[in-house]
């Protein structure tokens, strides 16, 4: 996997039991306490490699740091990103940190996967179910907090969302061996669901109802306080995506919101559902179906 194709990470066979993923990823802060921006920073940069089915092992950080900044406020950021690595079982042996303006931080993250466990956008087929592990609404509570707008109980609500690894959510898809997942990050939902369609050359039903958003997602939609790159999602992804139309404006967009550090989106095949989210709920793997693949083709239709 490389240039070629449009998934997570790259990915290099070793040998006929391993493949080497590779990926990065760093933004800018979108919360206040920095020991949560970092360790939100590195689950985001380690999901692609669940995504891709693997387990991350290494990982280097990558710093941009404002010189002015106190050191007590650097050394929370990288804390927050070392204790999260802990977490997955990763070490962090070394990176690069340059002077910047604003603060960005991430991770470069290497993790092995079986080739035959591999997990990519184009592996759809007719059929399967179609399961999110994360509810979404993580853009529009982020943005309504920086335009202090969010009671405080909706962000940690969201903090908590975004720190989660997506550990479990990948050991369950290698356990049930799925071939097709993603997960949601800045193109929103719709954004990396059409990849998805448009790498396996199929459709997808969606159901509205079935969605799980975090509390505080769909009061903020009311008063139309999404980021500017959610709106940026809808004007890109908008022409392959049809809404029933009893589907509001505001609840279009939510499905369209950008999102950091998602869940993973999977292709379940259909006579495996039940037994997935059974299995799901015996580890604590919060799960939703919200919908399935169709026949050729390339459109995302939303009841």
């Amino acid at each position: 996997m490389g240039l070629g194709a449009a998934d997570d990470a790259a990915v290099y066979r070793l040998d006929e039991e391993r493949a080497l993923i590779v990926t990065t990823d760093f933004f800018t802060p979108i919360v206040d306490d920095p020991y949560d921006y970092g360790a939100i920073a590195a689950a985001n940069s380690l999901s692609d490699v669940y995504a891709m089915g693997g387990e991350p092992f290494l990982a280097l950080n990558i710093a941009a740091l404002p010189p002015q900044l106190p050191p007590e406020f650097l050394a929370e950021i990288l804390r927050g990103g070392a204790e999260k690595a802990r977490e997955a079982g990763v070490i962090i042996a070394g990176g690069h940190t340059v002077q910047d303006k604003e603060p960005k931080y991430g991770l470069v993250a290497v993790g092995l996967v079986h080739p035959e466990h591999l997990l990519t956008k184009g592996g759809l087929c007719p059929g399967d179910a179609l399961v999110l592990t994360k509810p979404l609404g993580t853009g529009i509570i982020t943005t309504a907090f920086k335009g202090d707008r969010a009671d405080p109980a909706h962000l940690a609500a969201a903090v908590a969302s975004m720190k989660a690894l997506n550990r479990t959510a990948a050991r369950l898809a290698g356990e049930f061996t799925l071939r097709a997942a993603t997960d949601i990050t800045g193109f929103g939902f719709l954004g990396h669901a059409w990849e998805m369609v448009q790498a396996s050359g199929v459709g997808m039903r969606l159901r509205f109802a079935a969605f799980p958003f975090l509390e505080g997602a769909r009061p903020y939609a009311r008063e139309w306080l999404f980021p500017g790159g959610s709106h940026n999602n809808r004007a890109f992804y908008g022409p392959h995506v049809s809404f029933a139309p009893g589907i509001a404006e505001e609840e279009e967009m939510l499905l369209f919101d950008a999102q950091t550090s998602g869940g993973l989106f999977l292709a379940v095949p259909g006579d495996k559902l039940s037994r997935f989210l059974s299995r799901a709920a015996e580890l604590g793997q919060p799960a939703w179906a919200v919908g399935e693949v169709t026949g050729p083709g390339d459109e995302i239709e939303v009841l």
